[in-house]
Parts: structure tokens; sequence; C-alpha cells
């Protein structure tokens, strides 16, 4: 080929790679808008004044005044519904602020081509706001509950290691005083077994500050210690339906899962009087979904929103951005719900 055959066929290849060019559409300011709207019903009615045989006399007769009194309230009318048509969008803006719910994060303002360019910017600059606060609330309560974590952990291993250990010491010496001096034995006994309750509260207390068996064993391993120890506990029975095949998930967010789990088998056992529940952990899909559910008397009506427990699992949700999800029927009973991704961008 030659040279100027190959550069004629090398074209049509050129042109084909060339960014196709996407026009922004035109919006039109919310001024021209009401202008426009005002200029066609004030238009019309000129129209229909020139166009009917209506006159008016001098001085005006009463038919005459109802004519004229009547078409200006049509045509205030029908200038206040177009108007409306006009201003509808910045009106729903107005609803959807006052309707934001930092517990339900994902609400924007819709921004559409048709909406006048006021419109359009106030959304978009409402809709930037929103992330911002969403982001900086997340990270926020990222830290503080990471804090939080680590302070517990603090406390646990201090309880464990140190207090645990000084009260294993003195049962240990009150066992051997027992043996050597018998008509101190029941004093002694009574210290021993003191001693011993306080040690098991010791090792419930650092157990519920740091789940150990969540860091050393898994997330299915602890909560079937944690369903255990719920049952020994009370009249409760707990059963379980764990799926051992889970997505692999971040420290961060097993300890999440955990502590809803253990939240709200607390307020089962404590305060719902209930006799079951059940506690379900399975994949759906690209998600992780945790159920906990009891028959107990359930959450009052209207069901409250600021109560300690139920808003720091929405806090914990919000921070991996989970969807908690909580149902209590009036048959009774409460169902909690914890939706996660499978692959976690906290990791």
């Amino acid at each position: 080929m030659r040279p100027q055959e190959a550069s004629v066929a090398q074209t049509p290849v050129d042109a084909q790679e060339q960014p196709t060019v996407h026009r922004r559409p035109t919006t039109v300011s919310i001024l021209w808008r009401v202008f426009t709207v005002n200029a066609i019903v004030f238009g019309l009615a000129v129209f229909v004044l020139i166009a009917s045989p209506a006159t008016v006399s001098n001085p005006i007769k009463r038919s005459e005044l109802v004519a004229l009194v009547g078409g200006l309230v049509v045509t205030l009318a029908i200038d206040l519904l177009l108007l409306r048509l006009v201003l509808s969008p910045l009106r729903r803006l107005a609803t959807l602020m006052g309707d934001i719910d930092p517990m339900r994060p994902g609400q924007r303002a819709p921004v559409r081509n048709w909406m006048s360019t006021e419109m359009i910017t106030l959304s978009r600059a409402f809709n930037t706001m929103l992330d911002r606060i969403e982001t900086e609330r997340r990270e926020s309560a990222h830290r503080t509950l990471a804090a939080q974590e680590a302070e517990r952990l603090r406390i646990a291993r201090e309880l464990h290691d140190e207090v645990g250990q000084t009260l294993t010491a003195v049962a240990l010496l009150a066992e051997r005083a027992a043996g050597e001096l018998p008509t101190q034995a029941q004093a002694l006994e009574e210290i021993v077994d003191t001693v011993h309750h306080s040690l098991d509260d010791v090792r419930r207390i650092a157990r519920e500050l740091r789940p150990e068996a969540l860091d050393d064993l898994g997330l299915i391993d602890a909560l079937i210690s944690l369903c255990l120890r719920m049952e020994r506990r009370g009249a409760v029975r707990v059963s379980r339906e764990l799926e051992g095949s889970l997505p692999p998930l971040s420290a961060e967010t097993e300890l999440v899962i955990y502590r809803v789990a253990q939240e709200a088998l607390t307020n089962a056992f404590r305060h719902a009087g209930a006799t079951r529940v059940r506690v379900a952990l399975r994949r759906a899909g690209e998600t992780v979904l945790l159920t906990v559910a009891d028959d107990g008397r359930g959450l009052p009506a209207p069901m409250p929103t600021h109560a300690t427990g139920l808003a720091g699992m929405r806090e914990r949700a919000i921070l991996i951005a989970g969807k908690l999800e909580i149902d209590s029927p009036p048959s009774g009973g409460v169902e909690v719900n914890l939706t996660v991704a499978a692959k976690d961008a906290y990791a």
C-alpha cells in the first residue's frame, strides 16, 4: 500500500477514537420562568379582551362589572396554578429539608433537567452538604467507637490480669488456711465462696467489655458463646441459625454484628420478658443478614427512637454503612435485622 493510501485508510479510525461530547441541557432561571408564566397569562387575558365583543360603558354597568371581576378572578387563578407548578420543586425541597433524619442516611434531593437553574444549584448544594455531614458523622462515630472499644479492651485486660489474679491468690490462701485451722474452716470457706463469686463477676464483666471469643475464635463461635451465656443467665431458650460459610468481613464489621446481637439479646432478656429468642446469621446475595427475634412483650407504640440501646445499635450500623430495621408488631415480640455489605469498605 502506498503512503497516501495508508493515510486515507487511517482517517475513519481516528474519527471513531474522538470522544463524544455530551452537551449539558439548557436550564432556565426561575426569574424567567415566572416572567414567562405571567406574560402568557396576561397575554391570553388581553387576547380574550380584544377578541370578545365585550364593551365597557361609562358609567360601567353591573353586568360589565361582574364580567370584568370574573375575568380577573379566572386570570389570577390560572396565574396562581402555573406559578404553583413552577415553584413546586422549591416546596418539595423545603419539605425534604424538614424531613431529613440523621438515622436514615441516603436521603437526597432529586435533580431534574427540567428544573430551573437556581433549583438545580440549590439541590446539588444541599446534596453535597448532606454528603459531607454523613461522611463526617460516619468518621466521627468511627473514631468514637474505636476509642470506646480500645478503652473497653484495656479495662477488660486489667480486670482479668490484675483484679482476677489478686482474687485468685486470696482464694488460694483462704483454702490453705481452712485446711490448716479447722476451727476457722467455715468462715474461710465462706470467704472462698465469696471470692469465687467475685471472680465469676469479674470474668463476666471482662467478657461483656471485650468478647475474647471474637478475637480468638471468630464471629460464629463468639455468637454461640453469647447465646449459651444468655441461656445460663435466665429462663430463656435461644435457638441458633448460624451459617458457617460467610464471606470475609472486617474486624470492625464483625464487632458491630456481635454488639447488635448482644444488645438485642440483652433487651429480650431484661426488658421484654421473652422465653424464646432466635438468632440467625446468613448470607443474602452480596450482603450478610443478622436477625434477632424474640416472643416478648414488644416495644411500646409509638416505637421509641432515642432509647440508649436502640440508638447505640443504629449508630453502630451507620458506622459500617449497614441497614438496621427494628420491627415490633402489635401481637408482640421484637425482630432486629442488621444488613451489612459482604465486601466491607471499612476493612
